[in-house]
């Protein structure tokens, strides 16, 4: 992580009170950034980012918003100020089931944070962005977005939408010198697997986890902190030729079954 130095660029992580979002805030405060913790729990945004600007010896600031929600989402940016280099949408939800197991009411709920959430996140970060001359944005879509995954419905709906506006995104302003660019990766370890397989198999757990571990040809799954080193590359200087790619991060899944 040491060669990709972020020294006062303003990031804004969505998502960031856990997981992959965190471990990417994480990231980027060790690289000199100042990072927005961007998560639904206000108080916890705000807990994790005193910690985070703790440990990291720089300044990073928590915000409670409801991505789903266009005037919490324009309060947020709003509070965060009036420049913005790196937006990371990190927020979304899971679900299993397939077409006639999914409610109407859970695909509405899908579709509304997974898909509207960062739609209006990056909405509001291009205004800033073109006025900037230039900026990034890293989406976290999935392998579900171009893979057929079993009782995966509604997600792959969701991230197959992600992945259509990152490269919508990427082609419209790429003469504004913004560049949008999507990372999908297989399962990664992350606390909401933990709940779902306490949830779903009591008494299996440890069954279980082997058995998701196995679905990548690698072996295990990935880590969040993975995806974060992937997300410094990718808004780093070193990548300043990439723009409107998807970049699988799935331990083979795609080339090796």
């Amino acid at each position: 992580m040491e060669p990709f130095q972020f020294n006062h660029k303003r990031i804004l992580v969505t998502g960031a009170a856990s997981g992959i979002g965190l471990a990417i805030a994480r990231a980027f405060a060790r690289s000199g950034a100042i990072v927005a913790i961007v998560d639904l729990e206000s108080e916890k945004a705000v807990m994790i980012a005193k910690s985070v600007s703790e440990s990291s010896r720089t300044h990073c600031f928590g915000f409670g918003c409801d991505v789903s929600n266009e005037a919490s989402v324009a309060k947020t940016f709003a509070a965060f100020g009036d420049a913005l280099d790196i937006l990371i949408n990190c927020a979304g939800i899971a679900h299993v089931g397939n077409l006639l197991s999914t409610s109407p009411e859970e695909m509405d709920e899908l579709y509304a944070i997974n898909v509207r959430g960062t739609y209006l996140c990056m909405r509001s970060a291009l205004k800033l962005m073109i006025l900037a001359g230039g900026g990034i944005i890293i989406n976290m879509a999935s392998i579900a977005a171009t893979a057929g995954l079993a009782d995966r419905f509604a997600y792959s709906m969701t991230k197959g939408a992600v992945l259509s506006m990152t490269l919508s995104v990427a082609k419209d302003y790429i003469s504004h010198g913004i560049r949008c660019n999507c990372i999908s990766p297989a399962r990664v370890h992350t606390p909401f697997v933990d709940g779902f397989v306490a949830k779903n198999y009591p008494g299996r757990e440890a069954e279980k986890f082997e058995a998701l571990s196995k679905a990548q040809p690698i072996g295990r799954m990935g880590t969040p902190e993975e995806v974060a080193s992937l997300a410094l590359y990718l808004c780093s200087d070193s990548a300043s030729f990439l723009t409107g790619v998807d970049f699988p991060m799935d331990g083979g899944f795609f080339n090796l079954r």
